[in-house]
């Protein structure tokens, strides 16, 4: 029985360590290509948000009108999907030109991981979104850390918590619901669901890349603007846990290093952060 335990325990923290920032610290020097990329950490975005915003509006905006234009045509329409749009997954193929999904990480005993599934990623692309509640550097967030290999950290400190999961799940729903603005809803919980209706909604879920897996997207902070159409924040995977907070909603996407085709699957850096 100790020894099944043990198992069970060693298989639970080899599928952790690779989101266990000290393990990874420890590991860099046999990691030259991740080491490389750290120290040579990119100033400057990949890509400016105005082209992150159009990609987003593109996207959102035929989501948006999926559901009506299903209903013109004489197709069945479910209850979400008239709330919400139609097939996310169309709609993500006809706007960007690729899909991405969830599948079993190649990589041995990681998890679950992003792979793209049709199409062509170019570079420069707007590939996943970073979801989660979104705390500052001041608020409380212990309870919700606890066993959680999802909690992002941004640069000036912001953290996005990405679980789906227990505490961070219920308070991301609270949040949303919280912020709804009479008939509008201002994020979108789909996420902590298997069928996400923003489809970009996966990020937390890229693995870290290794010397066999160079990166093949990047982390790149994005704040909302102001002028984002209140009927399209439906579709923001993101929500602040404060209430009063003065500064833009903080979204975190990933970007594209590089063409990806259909099959490869995404690895990040989780230290590389653009901003």
């Amino acid at each position: 029985m100790f020894g099944s335990a043990l198992r069970a325990l060693q298989n639970k923290w080899r599928s952790y360590r690779h989101r266990f920032v000290p393990w990874m610290v420890l590991n860099l020097s046999r990691n030259e290509k991740t080491l490389r990329q750290v120290t040579e950490r990119c100033k400057d975005k990949l890509v400016p948000d105005v082209e992150v915003s159009e990609s987003l509006l593109r996207l959102f905006t035929l989501l948006s009108h999926g559901a009506e234009l299903r209903q013109f045509q004489g197709a069945q329409v479910t209850r979400e999907e008239e709330q919400h749009g139609g097939d996310p997954q169309e709609a993500m193929l006809q706007c960007l030109g690729f899909c991405i999904e969830r599948r079993p990480s190649s990589l041995e005993r990681a998890g679950t991981g992003v792979f793209v599934s049709r199409g062509l990623v170019p570079r420069g692309a707007t590939v996943a979104m970073y979801p989660g509640t979104v705390y500052q550097p001041h608020e409380p967030i212990l309870l919700q850390s606890i066993r959680n290999p999802f909690v992002f950290r941004c640069i000036d400190g912001v953290l996005v918590d990405g679980n789906d999961r227990s505490v961070s799940r219920m308070v991301f729903r609270s949040c949303s619901g919280r912020d709804r603005l009479g008939p509008f809803l201002t994020s979108d919980t789909s996420w902590l669901t298997e069928a996400p209706l923003n489809p970009l909604a996966v990020g937390q879920y890229v693995n870290n890349c290794s010397n066999e897996r160079p990166a093949n997207v990047c982390y790149q902070e994005y704040d909302v603007p102001d002028g984002f159409p209140i009927e399209l924040r439906r579709f923001l995977p993101n929500v602040n846990y404060s209430l009063d907070t003065q500064r833009p909603l903080r979204c975190v996407v990933l970007v594209s290093l590089r063409d990806i085709s259909a099959g490869e699957e995404l690895f990040s850096n989780y230290y590389t952060i653009v901003h």
